[in-house]
């Protein structure tokens, strides 16, 4: 696959690999190490580069990587002789050739592994309908375009492999880079999602199958007999596979236990085992890449050691290898020999054909399958994404002279065309958010009746924030409550360029599915474990749900989850975490801005969790708790609803309630700051205080595990004073922006505004590192939240009262 023949025509002498240096005479780009070093970081920043301009644009990374193959190619910079004799002479072109064919037999068997037999047999029908009318059709529309083409501008090709060459490219769904698009328009978890994932994996493996039976085709030899000797011999090897590979690489991942290290012998003789399956079809005559693929559909898609192969093989592949495949498919791309209005012709009728074949074919079914017009025409769109896998199958079809100079180019912008305007064309046609928003009653845990269901959305980043979320779910029950308590746990992954649809598809399969104990699936996952261990032992009503999403987007699947299971508080993690020494240090900065934009946008209350190992590391049985938590009281609709949960939390037989409400002494009332508030609504707040904290201590009166207790001030010393006297406990809960002129003589510029000035005051390095902080914002209609003002000014309080 060395051969080049756009570049040179006359076989180069071979090259030196490393060089003694310039200052003993030696150009440095004379010999093969250093020039592919320079190829490798030229291909890799300009490519970087272009995905970062066109990500406004929502386009997958390949679309930057294509059309940076095609820039250093001879359509552009390669017009330059000297650019081409200094950076890819043809000498240098067997050694970038064979890193970026290494590179693609393990990119092929990481998409081996995003497929999973066991749930392509689990498609439905509409699925299965759809991938073989969107191979079915496209093919056949591939084979009669193919005569027109053979007959004007491929007129000394193999004819029967050029035949089926033209119909695999036109009806091949790109599986990884769906995946991604679905991802970053946040289809995933829809309908469409589901069934074009699907569709996609059926389309998947018979493309690669038709692809085997081209390259048999496609050999030099005129005897139809080898051809058929090929393809047999491959349909061997891939039978000894199924019964040699699955059983090795199952007492491999047996022998990988959740949260321990996977050994690395067994990564190793992994990795040797996909080259080694790609030397013996590269020897039966099909390419290295198909047994590297195979082994990865083959290789077990259970526990622990899949995800550590991936996370171990997938940035060196895609990170540099794999870049090196597309500037070698851009050196063989000239857009040049693409002349005349007949070529031109011949590019716009394969574009219409690819499009209409994909689109047309997928629609029908899907209508006949009774999908909604809107979602079938999404389908169309997304079904007709190609990528890399379309790449390969031009760049084998070049390599083997199936395919010339110009209807290499045409495929190629065909193929770039087509995945460029699948993004903008499915958010225009099918756009899932454009749902009413939902109105339900109970959006705080304030309200009238507290007998009534809490719905609880609990969030968590990774396996860190699990014990402590579980202990404060475990002390929320309110065992005295008729309805109980109802938790979706929310975990949320970020979607970045290193995210592999495996991940995402393994998740998505999950998605708004209960936790299940079955079988040894639990036991490949520790964070469903332990959830399922919570639900059993605590009788509360759980779901999990996963959101797949960037940083920027996150806040809106979290607000638009919590609505649309009703919640009355959702329950965010701190990005910071507890340091062995108890200073809090930074998880991501990204998660501080999610925190903010939730509290902006959430259609319920909001409380951010500061976890300081509340409970231990373990989850506390009910039997076990014996927790004292601290409610701080200064007034307002926010000190209410952290009051109002503090008080169900206190229903818990093991947990000890402590209030401190804060009062001004009489004689310093109007002294401490003086702000421009409106009367009406400061005396409203009041008196909602007033008679809410009423109801509290005649509810508690009998109650003696709850202490109520109010603390005379004169000043914000003697406040912080009495707070630091407090940190004696597990929890305390505070209001976000509480009311009052003592809580505004706490406010002070600060780097945290999602916590307001008494959490900002508690994970001060001054107070206590042992008490965990939940901060609370309440519910208040649809007036947002101006995180970076309040840190120096007190809006006006338009209070209400929560129903």
């Amino acid at each position: 696959m060395a051969s080049n023949a756009t570049i040179g025509q006359k076989c180069p002498s071979p090259m030196k690999a490393t060089s003694n240096g310039l200052f003993l005479g030696d150009n440095p780009l004379d010999f093969a190490l250093p020039l592919a070093i320079l190829q490798i970081c030229l291909v890799v920043g300009l490519t970087r580069g272009l995905a970062f301009l066109l990500r406004p644009l929502r386009q997958p990374r390949v679309i930057a990587e294509i059309i940076g193959g095609i820039l250093l190619g001879p359509s552009v910079l390669g017009r330059s002789k000297s650019y081409l004799q200094a950076i890819f002479p043809p000498k240098s072109l067997t050694v970038l050739d064979t890193l970026a064919n290494i590179g693609l037999i393990f990119f092929l068997f990481l998409s081996g592994l995003e497929i999973d037999p066991k749930a392509l047999q689990r498609s439905g029908k509409t699925a299965f309908a759809i991938a073989v009318a969107g191979i079915g059709f496209p093919f056949a529309l591939g084979i009669g375009s193919s005569f027109l083409l053979k007959a004007t501008i491929s007129k000394d090709v193999n004819a029967s492999a050029f035949l089926v060459f033209m119909g695999v490219a036109l009806s091949i769904t790109a599986f990884p880079v769906l995946a991604r698009i679905l991802a970053e328009l946040k289809l995933l978890t829809t309908d469409v999602g589901r069934m074009a994932m699907s569709a996609a994996a059926v389309n998947d493996v018979a493309a690669w199958i038709l692809l085997a039976l081209a390259v048999a085709l496609s050999g030099s030899s005129s005897s139809p007999a080898v051809s058929l000797w090929v393809f047999l011999s491959g349909c061997v090897f891939v039978i000894c596979l199924i019964f040699i590979v699955p059983p090795i690489f199952k007492w491999m991942a047996r022998r990988c236990h959740d949260g321990e290290p996977v050994e690395e012998v067994y990564i190793c003789a992994t990795l040797a085992s996909v080259l080694a399956a790609g030397f013996v079809t590269d020897a039966i005559g099909i390419h290295a890449m198909f047994g590297a693929f195979v082994v990865g559909v083959l290789f077990p898609k259970e526990g622990p050691f899949a995800h550590a192969l991936v996370e171990k093989v997938v940035d060196l592949v895609s990170g540099l290898f794999l870049p090196l495949y597309f500037v070698s498919s851009g050196l063989k791309t000239n857009i040049a020999t693409i002349q005349g209005l007949q070529s031109w012709g011949l590019l716009a009728l394969v574009i219409f054909t690819a499009c209409f074949g994909k689109i047309f074919g997928t629609v029908v079914v899907s209508l006949s399958c009774k999908v909604p017009l809107r979602e079938a025409l999404a389908l169309g769109f997304l079904m007709n994404t190609k990528g890399l896998v379309e790449l390969i199958v031009l760049n084998i079809g070049k390599d083997r002279k199936v395919l010339n100079d110009q209807t290499f180019a045409i495929m190629v912008l065909m193929a770039l065309f087509t995945t460029f305007i699948t993004t903008p064309v499915v958010m225009a046609v099918y756009k899932p958010a454009r749902r009413r928003k939902i109105d339900y009653k109970y959006r705080t845990i304030e309200r009238k009746n507290p007998d009534t269901q809490l719905r609880i959305l609990a969030c968590f980043h990774g396996a860190r924030n699990i014990p402590s979320m579980i202990n404060l779910l475990e002390a929320s029950r309110g065992v005295e409550k008729r309805e109980g308590l109802s938790v979706y746990a929310l975990h949320l992954m970020e979607l970045s360029e290193r995210s592999s649809a495996i991940l995402m598809v393994h998740k998505v399969r999950k998605n708004g599915l209960p936790f299940r104990n079955k079988g040894r699936h639990s036991d490949s996952d520790h964070i469903v474990v332990a959830f399922e261990a919570f639900r059993q032992l605590s009788q509360v009503t759980l779901r999990s749900m996963t959101s797949i999403s960037s940083i920027a987007d996150m806040h809106e699947d979290i607000c638009t989850i919590g609505e649309r299971k009703r919640a009355a508080i959702i329950i965010l993690p701190f990005h910071k975490h507890q340091r062995v020494d108890g200073s809090l240090e930074t998880t991501r900065t990204g998660f501080r801005w999610v925190n903010q934009r939730v509290l902006e946008h959430a259609p319920c209350s909001v409380g951010i969790l500061v976890d300081r190992g509340l409970g231990g590391t373990t989850h506390v049985s009910a039997s076990n708790v014996s927790y004292l938590i601290t409610v701080l009281f200064f007034g307002g609709r926010d000190d209410r609803e952290a009051l109002a949960y503090g008080a169900r939390m206190a229903e818990h037989p093991g947990i000890s309630l402590n209030v401190i409400r804060f009062v001004l002494k009489p004689e310093t009332i109007g002294e401490i700051a003086r702000v421009d508030m409106q009367e009406n609504s400061s005396l409203r707040s009041m008196s909602l205080d007033e008679e809410f904290l009423s109801k509290f201590n005649q509810k508690i009166s009998n109650d003696g595990s709850v202490r109520y207790e109010e603390k005379a001030v004169r000043n914000a010393t003697e406040t912080i004073t009495t707070i630091h006297g407090a940190g004696r406990c597990n929890l305390i809960l505070v209001g976000r922006m509480p009311d009052g002129e003592l809580a505004l003589a706490l406010k002070r510029t600060s780097e945290c505004p999602e916590l307001g000035p008494v959490g900002n005051l508690l994970i001060s390095p001054d107070f206590s590192r042992t008490a965990s902080i939940l901060v609370v914002q309440q519910y208040h209609g649809n007036i947002s939240v101006n995180l970076a003002s309040e840190m120096e000014e007190e809006s006006p309080d338009k209070d209400s009262e929560s129903s």
